[in-house]
């Protein structure tokens, strides 16, 4: 394996990549596993980051085995004597391609938004993907650009790609950059150690963020707004978004036990924060449906795989707001969330800068995540909550690759009901994320 991850192989190929740095190119990434992979070569030359929507057309029998590409404007590619070998008809490809060709339009849709159609005239465009193997949705997607008036130079730049493909894409462009060229490249994931799918919302995500950067659009107005955060079913999570003009991050709360964002103590340390300069995102971590089935049963709110999931898509949320996605984030979790929190923070090491616990549960989040954990942790426990403090530093001790702190609160017990407990909470809690955001 070549690469840990897109983010190490966009890392890798930036560095190739810097001969192209003047004048500023546009970075085009193949949505969607290409976007990471270019968004870190568009960061590191400073450039801007946008998006190229190629559908793979899959034979009909085996969609996995690609016999084609689709790009806008009705360009495709076929592996026309493929086709024929395979005795494939024209009726059965017009079937994939109208299937394909909806899907197309939902994600230009989706990713362009009420942004303007690409515009290449007069730019010189690196081209970017996660690897190739056949080249057929590089083909449409060269085709594409190709077509474009003014296009001043196209450069193709990839981590991995089978040699004999990139032979015979050479001459469709002006330039290549790639990392590794087997001569038997097997498939793409095999090149890498970890090789997700990317979803809608890490190409939003990533777009969002590059736009903050090259526009220079992170929240510069003081906003406080409900929101809803969709899940994947179409489910909505409710939530309060309070930022403050200037804020240097935003803390998404992970509540505890039975509570929601309405949890008083948790609005109680948020003000705090928003005091001290920070964003806050309060939100309930389970639908209404299934606060109602928890309030019968208890168990979801000890599904930290569930709580982290909904987490991590609240951080993918912001990250696909404009105003938003510069601003670091923080996480606070209380009892169980703060399990849920150190999962969600071993997920996304590249956007969660630092975790809180207030009488937490971190034990709650497993030793593989806890080992995983590569942001500034700060946990925060009453004196007399003996039982949690002896979880808390099982837990510490886990936690070998991080800044990691215990501080015990004087005085407080659980629910830190005593008088000055919460106080003292919320100040420690705002000056950890005000060092570390």
């Amino acid at each position: 394996m070549a690469f840990r991850d897109r983010k190490d192989a966009g890392r890798r190929l930036a560095a190739l990549c810097r001969p192209y740095r003047e004048p500023t190119p546009l970075v085009l990434g193949l949505a969607r596993g290409g976007i990471p992979v270019a968004a870190e070569v568009a960061e590191a030359l400073g450039a801007p980051l946008d998006v190229m929507v190629v559908r793979k057309l899959g034979a009909p029998f085996q969609p996995e085995l690609a016999v084609g590409a689709m790009a806008p404007d009705g360009i495709r590619e076929l592996d026309r004597a493929g086709l024929r070998a395979m005795g494939i008809s024209e009726e059965a490809m017009a079937r994939v391609e109208e299937e394909e060709a909806r899907e197309l339009r939902r994600r230009v849709a989706l990713y362009r938004g009420d942004r303007p159609p690409l515009d290449v005239a007069g730019r010189t465009v690196l081209l970017v993907d996660d690897g190739i193997a056949t080249g057929h949705t590089a083909r449409a997607a060269i085709r594409w650009l190709r077509a474009q008036p003014g296009l001043a130079r196209l450069v193709l730049a990839v981590p991995v790609a089978a040699a004999q493909t990139i032979a015979e894409l050479a001459p469709l462009v002006d330039a290549l950059v790639v990392v590794e060229a087997p001569e038997d490249l097997m498939t793409i994931g095999s090149w890498y150690e970890r090789f997700d799918a990317t979803p809608d919302e890490a190409v939003l995500e990533h777009l969002a963020r590059a736009a903050a950067r090259t526009d220079g659009s992170a929240a510069a107005h003081a906003l406080a707004r409900d929101v809803e955060i969709p899940l994947e079913d179409g489910r909505l999570l409710e939530g309060r978004l309070e930022v403050p003009a200037g804020a240097r991050g935003i803390v998404v709360f992970a509540h505890g036990s039975g509570s929601s964002r309405h949890s008083p103590r948790n609005r109680h340390v948020a003000a705090a924060l928003r005091a001290a300069g920070l964003g806050t995102l309060l939100m309930d971590l389970l639908t209404p449906e299934e606060e109602r089935l928890d309030e019968r049963t208890t168990e979801l709110r000890f599904d930290i795989p569930r709580l982290a999931e909904r987490l991590g898509r609240a951080i993918r949320w912001l990250g696909a707001d404009p105003a938003l996605a510069a601003l670091r984030i923080g996480l606070f979790g209380a009892s169980t969330g703060g399990g849920a929190a150190l999962v969600a923070a071993a997920e996304r090491p590249d956007r969660v800068a630092a975790v809180v616990s207030r009488g937490g549960r971190p034990d709650l989040a497993g030793a593989r995540a806890l080992a995983r954990v590569r942001a500034p942790v700060l946990l925060l426990v009453g004196s007399l909550d003996e039982a949690v403090i002896r979880m808390n530093q099982d837990a510490l001790a886990q936690m070998r690759g991080a800044q990691v702190r215990l501080a015990l609160v004087p005085g407080a017990t659980h629910l830190f009901e005593e008088p000055g407990t919460l106080d003292a909470v919320a100040h420690t809690a705002a000056a950890w994320f005000a060092s570390h955001l």
